[in-house]
């Protein structure tokens, strides 16, 4: 074995999470290549930005997001954030079926990070030496250094901190990718969230005019692959390592066994539904960061909907579904004209309806008859 203490930092934690894996053969030497390939960067000294004033933000689990303003007339500011990396078990259904998670901040997906364009987002991201696997951070936001992936990597017991500045507007992914097969097995376990970067301005519809929303909900959808034995039933793994060579070759199919919202079956459904009242106008922010997904409103529509997630360009209106590319994020809004549940699903309906990937809005007010009425009740055909 190599001696770990002589490599460039970026090679050397990759190898020590894949040897604390026991993963060997090509796994190892595609995440030894993309270490390779990351370890000569050198980004020079980061810039004095102690003129800028700064913020320190606490981060709040999906499905809700920190308090933030819409638009802004103060200078580009410092926002502070710490994820703690947490390695947890997780039950997705009400079958219990386990899996080993990969979290930031222990949530699947993990918390939605709001900052204005042209604001520096600082980011220490921490790996407890309590976890076994070394991990990092690609922001789909960020310019360079492979979304900050090649300079965040961290082994157990340390942390790291990185600086970006937010130059584009929109929400984007963000997810673990340590290199080679460790990508897709990381973000697939759970690892990945969003950011959105809003206008200083606010938003605004596609003739200019500025928009504003009462409450904002971040959905994040994630595909689970979780084995099965020879009589079909899900298979339980004692450690990470364990499960890794029959999670992988369930990957490779393509089929997940679970597409769900917020890390489970029914987690913003029943009594986790969210909320909201007739007349209040809801921003959806919604992310997959692997597969392809198609968001639909029961009852409801995409008023104003940034299919893509980019506020730069201007946002479609009245749309019944909207298509959200895998690795991407999106936003819509919505402003709620009757009471009643509706149910927020992806609309390939296998997905949506079998596999779990719906949500549940409950909203309060008066029926507007004028919308809608039934005319008259069910009776014999006459």
């Amino acid at each position: 074995m190599a001696d770990l203490e002589k490599m460039p930092f970026s090679r050397r934690s990759l190898l020590a999470g894949a040897v604390a894996l026991g993963v060997a053969g090509s796994v190892l030497g595609s995440g030894l290549a993309f270490a390779k390939e990351s370890a000569p960067l050198q980004t020079g000294p980061a810039p004095d930005l102690s003129k800028l004033a700064r913020s320190k933000v606490e981060l709040l689990a999906p499905p809700f997001v920190h308090a933030h303003e819409q638009r802004t007339s103060a200078k580009p500011r410092v926002v502070e954030f710490r994820m703690v990396i947490q390695e947890k078990d997780l039950i997705i259904d009400d079958d219990e079926t386990h899996i080993h998670a990969m979290t930031f901040d222990g949530s699947v997906p993990g918390p939605l990070m709001v900052v204005h364009q042209d604001d520096y987002v600082e980011l220490t991201l921490v790996n407890p030496a309590s976890n076994s696997m070394a991990h990092n951070i690609d922001f789909h936001a960020a310019t360079g250094a492979l979304g900050g992936g090649s300079l965040t990597i961290v082994n157990p017991g340390e942390q790291v901190k990185l600086r970006f500045k937010a130059t584009r507007p929109g929400v984007f992914v963000y997810h673990c990718a340590p290199g080679g097969m460790m990508i897709p097995w990381h973000v697939v376990s759970g690892m990945n969230g969003a950011i959105m970067v809003l206008p200083r301005d606010g938003l605004k519809d596609r003739d200019g005019r500025p928009l504003k929303y009462d409450k904002v909900f971040y959905i994040g959808e994630q595909d689970f692959y979780v084995p099965r034995d020879k009589d079909g039933k899900f298979k339980r793994y004692a450690t990470p390592a364990e499960s890794f060579n029959d999670t992988m070759e369930t990957m490779k199919g393509l089929i997940p066994s679970h597409v769900v919202f917020n890390g489970r079956v029914g987690a913003l459904t029943g009594k986790n539904a969210l909320t909201a009242k007739v007349g209040e106008t809801v921003l959806i922010v919604h992310s997959q960061a692997n597969r392809d997904t198609r968001p639909h409103l029961i009852g409801g529509h995409g008023d104003h909907v940034w299919a893509t997630g980019k506020f730069g360009n201007p946002p479609e209106e009245g749309l019944e579904t909207w298509f959200i590319p895998g690795g991407a994020a999106g936003a819509a809004l919505y402003t709620f004209r009757q009471p009643g549940l509706y149910a927020y699903l992806n609309h390939n309906l296998i997905e949506g309806v079998a596999l779990g990937a719906t949500a549940h809005f409950q909203v309060e007010g008066q029926w507007d008859s004028d919308l809608m009425s039934q005319v008259e009740p069910p009776s014999p055909i006459k």
